[in-house]
């Protein structure tokens, strides 16, 4: 009867303790699951001591959607001057452009605060102080890949573009102290360390500036190829003095462009000159970028800089950007979910 007894007591044990295992199994995917950003390319949670998978960009580098974003002094250090701009044209940015030098540190800070924001953020990455040619022989390897584990460890989508408007002769890395063999050896060369600490969680764009005021320099040879590059990046600015359409503005270098590669193109920096023309410039903006193949959106320099280039105080251009970013197409930030304005 005893040894019954005992069998008996066992079997309620045993089956008590399944019973505890699958609820805690339950408890603890429920809060893994509310855990996530929701984001469609987000990394799976990880309970295991290995980093998290890699955050998958490839639905953000294919996306169907369009970007309007802006670069504001300020910003992403402080999130005011973007819900500032937000509020003027009633639509979130869904990408926050800021600047650093290279050999700085990694702002994993801004890049969370624009992530969170829901905007893909992007650095433009300058190398002031260090020559094209010295990163590409490897002096500065070991910075570079502290900056890129730093981007790995953070796990978020971010863009980058190195050395940006290369093709002209204003920046120390442009055509007058660099040459096209070295500007692609160096890009290749960074590329190729951030693949290597696996920090594939960016969005690499290549960006000259339009070609109309160095017509004769070709961007063929500054290319690094599509291996090495996922968007191609433009800067373009409407001048008092300059081209006054898409057309005009970006059309050469679209047709320069696309002879040696078919990669989605982004306006990284572009502005309109205040005055009677700009509301003007700035639909023709929207209209170029909504229905030129292979665009997929730009990025509002709304700083002062060469120009007076902010619209804030603009009334009739803060209405004309508030009529383009209207468009359902401008509408979703980069956790997936689609926006109707500025909250």
């Amino acid at each position: 009867m005893k040894t019954r007894y005992l069998i008996a007591v066992m079997v309620i044990v045993a089956a008590g303790l399944v019973e505890y295992g699958l609820v805690s199994l339950v408890n603890l995917n429920d809060h893994s699951a509310s855990g996530r950003t929701g984001s469609p390319g987000a990394p799976a949670p990880t309970t295991s001591n290995a980093p998290p998978p890699v955050y998958d960009v490839t639905s953000l580098i294919k996306s169907t959607h369009k970007f309007v974003g802006v670069t504001v002094s300020g910003a992403p250090g402080s999130m005011a001057p973007i819900d500032a701009f937000a509020q003027a044209i009633a639509r979130k940015p869904n990408i926050i452009e800021f600047y650093e030098g290279f050999m700085d540190g990694f702002d994993a800070s801004g890049v969370r605060r624009a992530y969170q924001y829901g905007a893909l953020p992007l650095i433009s990455w300058e190398p002031t102080k260090v020559p094209m040619a010295s990163i590409a022989a490897g002096d500065k390897d070991e910075y570079v890949k502290a900056f890129a584990r730093d981007v790995r460890t953070l796990n978020l989508p971010v863009a980058i573009t190195l050395a940006h408007e290369m093709n002209g002769n204003w920046y120390p890395w442009g055509r007058q102290k660099t040459t096209a063999a070295s500007f692609v050896a160096a890009w290749r060369h960074v590329h190729s360390i951030f693949v290597s600490v696996g920090a594939t969680n960016v969005i690499w764009v290549w960006t000259p500036n339009v070609i109309n005021p160095a017509p004769r320099v070709r961007l063929g040879p500054l290319y690094p190829g599509d291996a090495y590059v996922d968007w191609v990046g433009m800067d373009g600015y409407y001048t008092h003095k300059g081209q006054k359409t898409f057309s005009t503005l970006f059309g050469p270098t679209i047709s320069s462009v696309r002879k040696f590669t078919k990669k989605p193109i982004l306006i990284v920096e572009t502005g309109a000159e205040s005055g009677s023309s700009r509301p003007t410039e700035i639909t023709d903006l929207f209209h170029g970028v909504t229905h030129t193949p292979g665009f997929i959106g730009f990025i509002w320099f709304d700083n002062r800089g060469s120009g007076s280039w902010r619209i804030d105080a603009d009334r009739a251009s803060v209405t004309a950007f508030k009529r383009g970013a209207r468009s359902s197409e401008f509408g979703y930030d980069v956790h997936g979910r689609a926006t109707t304005g500025a909250g």
